[in-house]
């Protein structure tokens, strides 16, 4: 491993001096990915500047309104709230997947997400829930839909010297519920072949008032399945208008064939797994599992 500086600031106002200071400085919080890049892969790093001790993005903050979750939260910590797994299922399941629970005491959902990996665990569940991106750089704060913060594999819409600053999950309605479900050869320790999460709002006559469906490991980025979407609006839920969500969303999936799985193999998971995140995604709508008190 070739010789690094490494930059420790203390507030979030000092890291970011330090990334306009280090141009091609990188931002560190739990490592898992970057570290094994320099060590495995000898990715060229000039600086790497610390989050460890930048308290204002280690913060997790419940209202009524939004769950907060700064970047630098541990995946494991987010995943073992009861808050988090009462109303937001689909994220916790997702981070409770990611490597082994040593990993998931170190990795940050911040460089889960910032990663920009089109299988990472966490991100569909945050799509279907409707999540916000607050980004801080140079130029102050701004705040974008998590769908549009991902532009091609490995790529954010993270611009030179900006940051990730936390996460914004609304409070799910009364009679919401969600669920993520993946497909992998081992069922730990591994990368989704598809990753697909859902989330169901009930209306008063238990019919569909709003539903999301995302998408992992089926595009060059994590995405929505707007399509399979539509048909949901307005339904009354069951096993027959799920298997056509599935449908259409593997109809609007763009998977590959690798070494792992054939595009073909991958669209028939998408049907498959978006029907059962619809149907877990369901019952707790109904049991009134989905809304956190």
């Amino acid at each position: 491993m070739k010789r690094f500086e490494y930059l420790a600031p203390t507030s979030l106002a000092e890291a970011l001096e330090m990334l306009a200071h280090y141009p091609n400085a990188l931002p560190l919080a739990g490592g898992t990915d970057l570290l094994v890049q320099m060590k495995e892969s000898h990715r060229p790093v000039e600086a790497l500047v610390s989050l460890k001790r930048v308290f204002e993005i280690h913060q997790v903050e419940h209202n009524e309104a939004v769950i907060r979750l700064g970047a630098a939260v541990k995946a494991g910590v987010i995943a073992a709230d009861e808050r988090v797994q009462t109303a937001y299922t689909a994220l916790a399941v997702g981070l409770g997947l990611i490597g082994s629970r040593q990993i998931r005491n170190m990795a940050s959902l911040g460089g889960n997400i910032c990663n920009a990996s089109p299988s990472a665990d966490s991100v569909p569940g945050l799509l279907a829930l409707g999540t916000l991106a607050v980004i801080v750089g140079p130029e102050g704060e701004r705040s974008l839909p998590l769908e549009t913060f991902f532009v091609a594999p490995g790529k954010s819409a993270l611009q030179p010297g900006e940051l990730l600053k936390e996460i914004v999950i609304p409070r799910p309605p009364e009679n919401s519920g969600s669920f993520y479900f993946r497909h992998t050869t081992r069922a730990w320790m591994d990368i989704a072949f598809v990753g697909a999460a859902a989330a169901i709002t009930l209306d008063g006559g238990g019919r569909i008032a709003n539903a999301c469906i995302a998408l992992g490991a089926v595009a060059p980025t994590p995405m929505r399945a707007l399509e399979a979407e539509k048909v949901l609006f307005g339904a009354m839920p069951g096993h027959e208008v799920f298997e056509e969500a599935g449908r259409i969303a593997a109809a609007e999936a763009r998977p590959i064939d690798d070494l792992r799985a054939s595009a073909d193999y991958r669209r028939h998971l998408v049907i498959v797994l978006t029907r059962r995140a619809l149907e877990q995604a369901l019952s707790r709508a109904k049991n009134g599992n989905g809304h956190g008190s």
